[in-house]
């Protein structure tokens, strides 16, 4: 009878997130279509990513439930086999690609770690786990400093999350890692940051990205509401006119958002990332799988603060896969780990306020 409560509590949180989920991926492509009307916008491209995060997410959930092991694996292989096939010339001299390949090999890295949490045999486990650090080292043989660090983030908190008694306070502290990056970035662009580490954090950043930023900032400033339109920043600032390679991108999620949609864009896309966490903490999967695929989400949400990884269909579809496979829940699975997890959320949801 306990069994059969806890798997009853296990379905109603998981269709309370799953509503989350269609509200905020609605209202996303419900905003995008009202900027665009409002001022001429094209909100395809916003329109692309909430599909291919709904569609990766939801081949998450059906491969997750029915390969809990396997699925996970050949999806980190394929985001590796993107990533190495992403040309050299691209990754030098646009700033988007660098961003993509990073996002790529740090969802891969998740991945991985995940399947190696979900494996039973210890030499598959290990593996598993050879695998995430062979991605950690494909990245550093690529040149993408950025996802070597990301990936070996990724890395250790999925080694440390088998320590996490409660999975509520992991993933609030991932939430609150992913808004320092995404304020940090927003202080930059605001000129806010005293100026010795405004200077040290140009020179990491290029000169040409915080221009950028200071464009869509200078952007969001004449219509904080609604903003100028999806797709209009390329038109409308002087850095990207004054570029070689434009790619009509501000660089940084959240301030693209601020400049093409407004604040509510802002709070939506922060909405999405949210839901995510909520998705994972509600999640019957063991806490290690949440935690790791939280740690991969968050640091994905980190690099897309300061560059241009949400623009590329591969990687909101495989944000939206990875997060689909974590809260899953296994065919064959036969209660126990469901009825611990389920435990340990009454324990959270009496920590709560």
């Amino acid at each position: 009878m306990t069994s059969t409560a806890d798997a009853a509590a296990a379905g109603e949180r998981r269709n309370a997130s799953d509503a989350a989920g269609v509200i905020v991926l609605a209202a996303c492509a419900t905003w995008s279509l009202i900027t665009a009307a409002a001022h001429d916008g094209r909100p395809e491209g916003v329109l692309l990513a909430v599909l291919a995060v709904a569609a990766g997410y939801a081949s998450g959930r059906i491969f997750g439930a029915l390969l809990p092991v396997a699925a996970p694996c050949a999806g980190a292989l394929a985001g590796l086999g993107l990533a190495i096939a992403t040309p050299g010339p691209q990754i030098t001299l646009q700033l988007g690609h660098t961003g993509a390949t990073a996002a790529l090999l740090t969802l891969s890295t998740g991945a991985a770690c995940c399947a190696a949490w979900a494996a039973d045999p210890p030499a598959l486990r290990l593996t598993l786990r050879l695998l995430a650090i062979g991605v950690t080292v494909t990245a550093a043989v690529l040149g993408s400093t950025t996802g070597f660090v990301t990936c070996a983030g990724v890395l250790l908190c999925s080694t440390a999350a088998a320590r996490m008694r409660h999975r509520a306070l992991g993933l609030a502290g991932l939430a609150l890692t992913a808004a320092l990056v995404a304020g940090t970035t927003w202080a930059i662009a605001e000129d806010s940051l005293p100026d010795g580490l405004t200077a040290s954090l140009e020179g990491q950043l290029t000169r040409h990205r915080v221009q950028l930023w200071h464009d869509a900032l200078h952007l969001a400033r004449q219509d904080p509401a609604l903003g100028v339109g999806p797709g209009r920043y390329g038109e409308l600032s002087p850095t990207v006119a004054q570029s070689l390679l434009p790619d009509g991108k501000p660089h940084s999620a959240p301030l693209q958002q601020a400049a093409e949609q407004g604040l509510i864009g802002v709070a939506l896309l922060a909405a999405a990332f949210c839901w995510v966490l909520y998705a994972l903490w509600r999640t019957p999967r063991p806490t290690p799988i949440a935690l790791t695929a939280g740690a991969a989400l968050a640091a994905l949400a980190a690099i897309a603060s300061i560059g241009n990884a949400l623009s590329f269909t591969t990687v909101t579809a495989g944000a939206g896969l990875l997060a689909g496979l974590a809260t899953a829940r296994p065919l064959a699975d036969d209660g126990p780990e469901n009825v611990m997890d389920t435990a340990e959320h009454r324990r959270d949801n009496r920590m709560e306020p």
